[in-house]
This record gives C-alpha cells, sequence and structure tokens, in this order.
C-alpha cells in the first residue's frame, strides 16, 4: 500500500470514526501515547494544536509545555503508574495534562466535575491520587477534602492565583526545561477511565495505552516515528468535541484527532451553548464535531429552528455521536442544517469500543438504536450461548480483541464484565440487543436499571437511598423516562408520612450536598400506595405504570 493510501485511509479514521472503516493498529506495536506526542510534536510543530476562544497554541508551544508539566509532576515525587485526578472542565489545561502523564507515564484518572463531596472524595481515593489537578472553581470542594486525601503529593490549580500551598498550574507549564524526558515507556502504561458503578459510585476502567490506541484506529504505521512522518505529509482539520472530555467521547475524540495530527477546538463556554458552539464551527470551518445523543442535537436544533441566526455549516463532514440516545428524528433534523455532514452515530461503552455504528447522510433514512455489528463482536445470552442473526431471543453484546484490564480494584466486577468465552476474553458491559436476519442489531438498552440521561449513567438506587433521608419520605423508587433532550429523565415516586406532596425546591435542598444535580428527580410522582414487592424489592413495573397514568 503506498504512504499515499495510507494517509488517505487514516484521515478516513480520524475524520469519520466510523466502525466499518477503522484500520486498526494491531496491539502487538507496543506504542505508547507519550511517544506518539514526542514523535508528532517535531514534525508538525507550526501547525495550530488547541484553539480556545481567541487563543491557539501550536503543536510545538503544546509540546513544550507538556514537557514541562510532565518534569514537574515528576519533580513532585510522582513516578511510572502514579494515578493524576483530572477535575477539570474542557480547557486546553486537561489535554496538556494528558500528554504530560503520557510522557511521564503517569495515569490518567478523569473525575465528574459535578460530583459534590462525598463522590468527589470517592473518587480521588479510591483511584489512590498522588496528584489532583482542579480548576479554580473547584477550589472550595479541594478544600473541604485535602485533610482526608493524605496520598496526594501535590494539589495544581488552573486558572486564578491559587493559595500559597496549592501550585500554580500555569507556573508548573512555563518554567522549566521543555526538551523531551528521554524516557522509554510502555504499551502497557495505563490510563483510567472512571464509569458509572452499580452502587452509583464510579469505577476505573484500566486501560493499556497500546490497546487504546488500537481502538482508537491508528495508521499502519509500527512506530511512533513512522506515524508521526506519515502524518506530516497530511493536512490538519479542526476536530470540536462539543461534549465533556471528562466523559469517554469527548476525550477519546480529543484525543484522537490529536493523534492524528488535527487541530481540538475547544468551546470556550462554561457550560453547553449551542449558539457558541455554532458559532465557533462557523468561524473555524470546524470539519468534524462531537456529541452525545439528543442531549446534544435537540438544543442544537432548537436554536437552528428558532431562526434567531443564520450559520454556514458547510465545513462539517461528519457529526459524532456515542453514549447514549441519538434519535432517528433528531438526525434528520440536523442533516437540514448540515448539508454536507455524515452523522456517525456509534455504540459502544468504558468498557469496550466499537460494538456498532450507524451512518447517515442527507435523504438517507435510518432507524434509531439500529446498528451495524462492530468488529470482533459477538452476542450471546446470560449462560454463554452465542446468539445468531434472526435468533427470537435476545442476548448481551461482547466484544474482544483489544479490551481493558479490567476495573480498578474491583476483581469481582471484572471477573463478571470480562469473561472468558471458549478460551476468549469478551467485554460485556451489559447492553442487550435482538440481532435480526440481516445481521444488524437492535439495541435494547442495559440488563440492568441504569438511567442514561445526557450520557450520564445514573443508578435508581442511589436517588433512591438519597430521597429516603428525608424525614417526610418514607419509600422512594426511581426510574428513566424518555425525555424528548436527554434521552431518559430521571423520575421518582415517592411516599410521604403524611400522604402529602412536598415542595420541589424542598427536594432539592434536601438533595443538593447528598447527589450531583443531574442526578436530581426532573418529576416526581406521590402516591400512598406500596412500591415495593413483598420481598422487599421495588416493583418497577409498577411504579412505570403509575407515571405512565399519570
Amino acid at each position: 500500500q503506498s504512504s499515499g493510501l495510507q494517509l488517505r485511509s487514516y484521515q478516513l479514521v480520524v475524520a469519520f470514526d466510523i466502525a466499518e472503516r477503522l484500520i486498526g493498529m494491531s496491539a502487538d506495536a507496543d506504542l505508547n501515547f507519550g511517544d506518539l506526542f514526542d514523535a508528532l510534536a517535531p514534525q508538525i510543530a507550526a501547525r495550530p494544536a488547541i484553539i480556545y476562544g481567541q487563543h491557539t497554541l501550536t503543536w510545538g508551544e503544546f509540546d513544550a509545555r507538556a514537557n514541562r508539566l510532565a518534569r514537574y509532576l515528576l519533580a513532585a515525587g510522582l513516578g511510572t503508574g502514579s494515578k493524576v485526578a483530572f477535575y477539570l472542565r474542557n480547557s486546553p489545561a486537561y489535554l496538556e495534562l494528558f500528554a504530560a502523564c503520557a510522557k511521564a507515564r503517569l495515569t490518567h484518572a478523569n473525575v465528574n466535575y459535578l460530583y459534590v463531596d462525598e463522590e468527589l472524595f470517592y473518587v480521588l481515593d479510591n483511584a489512590d491520587a498522588e496528584a489532583v489537578v482542579f480548576d479554580a472553581e473547584f477550589a472550595p470542594h479541594i478544600d473541604a477534602l485535602r485533610k482526608r486525601l493524605p496520598k496526594v503529593k501535590c494539589f495544581l490549580q488552573v486558572g486564578r492565583t491559587p493559595k500559597a500551598d496549592v501550585a500554580d498550574f500555569e507556573i508548573a507549564c512555563t518554567d522549566g526545561d521543555a526538551t523531551p524526558l528521554g524516557i522509554r515507556r510502555s504499551g502497557e502504561d495505563l490510563y483510567f477511565m472512571y464509569t458509572g458503578g452499580t452502587t452509583g459510585y464510579p469505577k476505573a476502567v484500566m486501560w493499556e495505552h497500546k490497546h487504546r490506541i488500537a481502538v482508537i484506529g491508528m495508521s499502519t504505521a509500527q512506530t511512533a516515528q513512522e506515524h508521526a512522518e506519515l502524518i506530516s505529509q497530511g493536512s490538519s482539520g479542526v476536530v470540536l468535541p462539543a461534549c465533556p472530555m471528562m466523559h469517554s467521547t469527548g476525550f477519546t475524540t480529543a484525543v484522537a484527532a490529536l493523534m492524528g495530527g488535527q487541530c481540538v477546538a475547544i468551546l470556550p463556554s462554561v457550560s453547553f451553548d449551542p449558539a457558541v458552539c455554532l458559532s465557533e464551527i462557523e468561524r473555524l470551518g470546524v470539519e468534524r464535531v462531537a456529541i452525545v445523543g439528543d442531549a446534544f442535537s435537540v438544543p442544537i436544533l432548537n436554536h437552528l429552528q428558532s431562526g434567531a441566526r443564520q450559520y454556514d455549516l458547510n465545513s462539517v463532514t461528519v457529526i459524532s455521536s456515542a453514549g447514549a440516545m441519538w434519535s432517528a428524528e433528531r438526525k434528520q433534523g440536523l442533516l437540514q442544517y448540515f448539508p454536507n455532514a455524515t452523522l456517525a452515530d456509534s455504540l459502544g461503552s468504558s468498557e469496550g469500543s466499537r460494538l456498532g455504528s450507524q451512518a447517515t447522510t442527507h435523504g438517507q433514512d435510518t432507524a434509531t438504536a439500529r446498528f451495524a455489528v462492530g468488529p470482533d463482536v459477538k452476542v450471546f445470552t446470560e449462560d454463554f450461548r452465542e446468539v445468531l442473526p434472526g435468533a427470537d431471543e435476545p442476548g448481551m453484546i461482547a466484544t474482544c480483541g483489544s479490551i481493558p484490564l479490567g476495573y480498578y480494584k474491583d476483581p469481582e466486577r471484572t471477573a463478571s464484565t470480562f469473561p472468558t468465552i471458549d478460551g476468549v476474553r469478551y467485554s460485556m458491559a451489559g447492553d442487550w440487543c435482538r440481532l435480526l436476519d440481516d445481521g444488524t442489531m437492535i439495541l435494547l438498552g442495559r440488563g440492568n436499571n441504569c438511567i442514561n440521561s445526557g450520557g450520564e449513567k445514573i443508578y435508581p438506587e442511589e436517588v433512591e437511598e438519597a430521597l429516603k433521608l428525608h424525614p417526610e419520605i418514607t419509600d422512594a423508587a426511581v426510574i428513566g423516562v424518555a425525555d424528548e433532550r436527554w434521552g431518559q429523565a430521571v423520575t421518582a415516586v415517592v411516599r410521604t408520612s403524611g400522604h402529602q406532596a412536598i415542595a420541589l425546591e424542598q427536594l432539592r435542598t434536601h438533595l443538593t450536598n447528598r447527589l450531583a444535580r443531574y442526578k436530581h428527580p426532573k418529576t416526581y410522582h406521590f402516591v400512598d400506595s406500596r412500591i415495593r414487592h413483598d420481598n422487599g424489592k421495588v416493583n418497577y413495573r409498577a411504579v412505570r405504570k403509575i407515571v405512565e397514568q399519570e
């Protein structure tokens, strides 16, 4: 295969991220993200790496800052495998810190910035974090927890001047030696991706660099230098992850773009604003946008349909989504405004990617939750019988090949999620589907009662227990109800001691210090009847009937 064809194939991977076009590199190449950053930067030093509002960071500047930051973390006492907590919103700091961690052989551990103190403490403690890097707005939460985190060797604050006992992230990136570290790395170095757990607390999925690089879809090069030389022959496009990089979809999109020598555009607004997003797409000529299903497509469509302003969106060739339901109706609506775009809907999870894919273009009909089966994917029953296309029974989606090692400090969950079947190790995160005669799959959802609201995983039991701590609530059940924007809206059915409704504001106040805001029920239904079976378990079928009848 000629280098030109190799380059074109790779650009398709990075630009489109459609599973059937992926040409994933074998994990036998033993590549490391740190080696790739080191090799790419000298080849494309003058290219833009990150655009954040009016600020542009070239690859040369990005690389120098990451090298200095890596040295700072090592000088603070961190060593190979040390965990670094990313308590950050989307900003250049997130990607600079990841590059620094990869270069210094440190382990990325994402933190959901919506967590409140107890949830935040759990993640930082569970990760054995030795460094915590946080945005200035989160300083009060860090101050409240510092005495409970004796394993943390350094705290770095991004933005504003920190307190005397907290390091300044900007100084760490601008002072010191900016040359490459010159250390030997391994494809078995780790990064963590925290995802929701069955108890409501998240668990860390352990990915080896070489396997994640293979999943992202690298070129046919077998060394970092060969890859960099191949990338230097092509041009740079602009990729915009509109979703948070603290989650897998936004993070993987941004890292894959950098590995392809692309420029990552980061929205300058604190929270998602469709007007800001569309303005940046137009201003920068963005080629690819990453979202999370209807949670993003609904506000984008509402803004476009309002006619508040006309945008030139012809530059967009791909809108990709993963992690939440993306309805066929919203896809068709978006295509009216993005005439040159392919909508790439990917099915996957933190535990395993490329489970399925669906690509939609202008004038093409599509079905919600119907996917082409990904490479290395099979479907099994609970007793590990393989389900074949056209079989009249549902099954769990499983994938093999480049998959995670398991969950950090959770061997029991690791064994159940990553079983070995007929000598092959699979990842089975609990997604159920039905295989059609043509080999495509219809996604049925998680086998448990997990709620997916705007890409956030919410477990009913955690919300129920928090509600029952209210002095007037005697019982509670929580379910997910179909919602136009969020995919599923958290909905609570509540019994009170006086069989009276409780003011919504009072319930919000009650939950404020117990649960992140996105876990709060959006709707309440108050009942005076039992909502549990005789065995004490919630009767979710009856609960759903109550909700549907009101």
